[in-house]
């Protein structure tokens, strides 16, 4: 599983499509993990331990990893860098509540501790005491621990705190660099935010940039970086100018209009 995980990562570079097929892969693994498991007696109790905390986890801690990039990208807002930054940090911020809560399981992992490892990682053997999942009571108990499963989340959201923090570093150094730009450049947007978002909705309608392939996100961004912008929720903008009245078009008959009255103003001047 890894090894193919290995491979995707070079096949792919859009971090959702790369994500779903991790998912996809990483669901046929445990479904050949849990028919291998439905087959198999533990001859032990040490060795049924050995599986549900230290074989299991490693597969569904990648599903569970791979599921909440997915849900974080798919929902990630389209803005300025700083309003994804915070976007990421509301996500860790959601990751240290999960470990303020299991305190006491996450000392548990982190110190090796087995004290309590025939109750937490060997089936039917619950204990309500024990801070148990909500969703345990609906699990298939043949393939599952009362602990199993939290331990997977804690390895998932280990590797989702260095995933958001490479993240926000990303986010924090473009950001910088647009900073740089706007020192350098001459022009700032001193019209209207509307206005702006009108405009480039109709450039990219007309299909002006890269032989009409640049994307509406490409083109907002650029013009953030080019006149100091922060544009926010463009398409909610866009949603305002399309419920219009009257007058739809509003900045654009009026860049029409202007033009006209200066090209007549030539006219009459030669």
């Amino acid at each position: 599983m890894n090894r193919q995980i290995q491979f995707l990562e070079s096949e792919f570079e859009d971090e959702i499509i790369k994500t779903e097929k991790n998912i996809e892969l990483i669901y046929l693994s445990i479904e050949k993990l849990k028919n291998v498991v439905s087959n198999y007696n533990f001859k032990t109790c040490i060795e049924e331990i050995k599986f549900f905390k230290e074989i299991k986890p490693k597969f569904t801690s990648k599903l569970i990893y791979n599921n909440n990039i997915l849900r974080i990208e798919t929902n990630k807002p389209i803005g300025s860098n700083q309003i994804v930054i915070n976007y990421y940090q509301k996500e860790q911020k959601k990751i240290k509540y999960f470990f303020e809560d299991n305190l006491e399981f996450y000392k548990y992992y982190r110190t090796n501790s087995n004290y309590l490892d025939e109750k937490y990682f060997t089936r039917n053997n619950h204990d309500f005491k024990l801070n148990l999942e909500t969703c345990y009571v609906s699990i298939d108990k043949t393939f599952s621990t009362s602990h199993d499963l939290k331990l997977a989340k804690l390895i998932a959201n280990d590797l989702l705190s260095i995933y958001l923090e490479n993240k926000i570093i990303q986010q924090e150094n473009l950001k910088l660099k647009h900073t740089q730009r706007n020192l350098n450049s001459k022009l700032t947007w001193t019209g209207s935010k509307i206005a702006l978002t009108e405009l480039i909705y109709a450039l990219q309608t007309e299909g002006v940039f890269n032989n009409g392939t640049a994307s509406l996100k490409d083109i907002a961004e650029t013009f953030e970086e080019l006149f100091g912008i922060d544009l926010g929720q463009y398409r909610r903008n866009f949603l305002e100018i399309r419920t219009r009245r009257e007058d739809r078009t509003r900045f654009l008959n009026s860049l029409k209009s202007n033009l006209i009255r200066r090209m007549d103003d030539s006219d009459e001047f030669y």
